[in-house]
């Protein structure tokens, strides 16, 4: 791997202000973000990259690799959690492992937004149909999550026939990041075909803000992240191996799988990317709605302790890294 890329990753300013963030939890500073500010940051880091997504979108429409790559997306949503529970059951009961399992399938939004910053400071092209694979792994890992418990452990679940299938479709598909998401890149696409003027007007709010809204939540995710690193105790070092090595399998399957689609450089970073992290928002929030019986402390600190700051710190180079020996240089 390229050392020098691994350099400029850690020296640039969000992961920076993600070590801010750690460091103020170690030395015992009093630094904190009031509680609202890091939900605005979060909404509009998903609306921004919503709109610039679907303004991308409408330049570049369905054909292509576009649809090809957002079926491909969704098919690794569905496959990793499956063969994740396999790997967790040998050491967790069915109720943890599927937990955790659907927290792998899905994605972290601020990972792959951190990589579009990579990349961006790399001079690497991407598109912006990629945003709406975002949007669409999501919602099929939580529901491979809660398909797994449905049919692992129904003696252990009187209630299982009885599920709110009602709720867990709409916790899936109408989260608040999934809507946001997908409305914003829709809106973009509208307004990037019908009123040119208004791209320009709302450039200025989701284009020139946006790198230092990452910083400012990059620096929040720290502090949440360091404040986890007690939990990692209770998820020992079986889970803790699992957070670092599934993002690394998976990385190296979304690689191959970019290749075979054709996507280039900057597509093929953000598809690895997708397929390598782990959800600690929405998916945690489903299960703790509709799989009381497992410990979020497990699931949640693995997703956030280890394999978030993992990926952004070493994971995002390393995958570049890949991603070059694999795909060849364009001419």
């Amino acid at each position: 791997m390229d050392t020098s890329l691994v350099l400029q990753n850690l020296l640039s300013p969000p992961v920076l202000f993600f070590f801010l963030g750690v460091v103020a939890v170690l030395v015992g500073s009093d630094l904190e973000i009031p509680a609202p500010l890091p939900k605005l940051f979060s909404l509009y880091l998903l609306l921004a990259i919503g709109f610039r997504g679907g303004l991308e979108l409408a330049h570049s429409g369905l054909g292509g690799q576009v649809l090809p790559t957002i079926l491909a997306a969704i098919v690794m949503s569905l496959v990793v959690p499956i063969y994740s529970f396999f790997t967790l059951k040998t050491k967790l009961d069915n109720f943890n492992a599927a937990a955790i399992a659907a927290t792998y399938g899905s994605i972290s939004a601020v990972t792959f937004i951190t990589a579009q910053s990579f990349l961006e400071s790399q001079k690497i092209s991407f598109d912006g149909f990629m945003v709406a694979a975002l949007a669409l792994m999501e919602s099929p890992a939580i529901i491979v999550g809660l398909l797994l418990v449905k049919l692992a452990a129904p003696q252990k679940r009187p209630d299982a026939k009885g599920m709110r299938w009602g709720a867990v479709l709409h916790e899936a598909f109408l989260n608040s990041s999934v809507l946001l998401l997908m409305g914003s890149l829709i809106i973009g696409v509208l307004v990037a075909s019908n009123s040119p003027h208004g791209v320009e007007k709302m450039l200025p709010f989701t284009d020139k803000l946006f790198y230092g809204a990452l910083s400012f939540f990059l620096l929040d995710m720290g502090i949440v992240a360091a404040q986890r690193l007690s939990d990692l105790r209770k998820a020992g070092p079986f889970l803790i191996g699992f957070a670092v090595l599934m993002p690394l399998l998976n990385a190296f399957l979304g690689a191959l799988i970019a290749k075979g689609l054709g996507l280039d450089h900057g597509n093929a970073l953000l598809f690895v990317v997708l397929c390598a992290s782990a959800s600690y928002i929405a998916v945690p929030a489903a299960m703790r709605m509709t799989v009381p019986e497992a410990n979020p402390s497990l699931y949640i600190s693995t997703a956030l302790g280890v394999t978030f700051p993992f990926n952004i710190i070493v994971g995002i180079p390393a995958y570049m890294a890949l991603i070059n020996k694999l795909i060849p240089a364009a001419s």
